[in-house]
């Protein structure tokens, strides 16, 4: 922990510095012993303002009080830093936490993918007897799907279309005879 420890426009008691170097030692249990912290001591009229801002892993959280009493601002000042730095390590811990959990969906998909030439996924659908224009019309207002299968009312056989990479145009797989 390095401290640093300036009074603005008045002198630095041993029992002040003593004070803040026991209070902002707390902060340690929190982020652990390698942090900067910086204490500004300032009078400004009736009141006695301490700002304390901590360094730590690229982190920077500041507090500022004003109180009636220079000892009381230090304490508001610490109870601040310690909501902030509880407020930031679980939010670090919460994104470590769905991190965690997507890594090891996308590891469990990617075991599955180590497979060659094997059906991995089956798609179910419902097959009706259609035109191939009503087919169209159908996949053109599905913005999810790529491609439609559907009994040709015509033929009576089981046709596919899907939709061009252009984005504008179709194209349909019919069987041979």
């Amino acid at each position: 922990m390095n401290l640093n420890i300036t009074g603005k426009d008045f002198d630095l008691t041993d029992s002040i510095r003593n004070y803040i170097e026991d209070k902002v030692s707390k902060i340690s249990k929190y982020i652990g012993d390698e942090f900067d912290a910086t204490a500004t001591l300032k009078i400004e009229g009736n009141e006695q303002v301490a700002e304390i801002r901590v360094t730590y892993d690229g982190e920077v959280i500041k507090a500022v009080t004003a109180s009636k009493d220079l000892y009381s601002s230090v304490d508001k000042d610490i109870d601040i830093l310690e909501g902030q730095i509880r407020k930031i390590k679980t939010k670090k811990d919460r994104q470590n936490m769905t991190d965690t959990i997507r890594f090891q969906a996308s590891q469990s998909e990617n075991d599955n993918l180590d497979l060659d030439g094997e059906i991995i996924k089956t798609i179910y659908y419902s097959i009706k007897p259609l035109t191939p224009e009503d087919a169209k019309l159908i996949l053109e207002e599905d913005v999810k799907n790529k491609f439609l299968p559907f009994i040709n009312v015509d033929t009576n056989k089981v046709n596919v279309i899907y939709k061009l990479k252009d984005g504008k145009n179709f194209g349909m797989l019919e069987p041979e005879a």
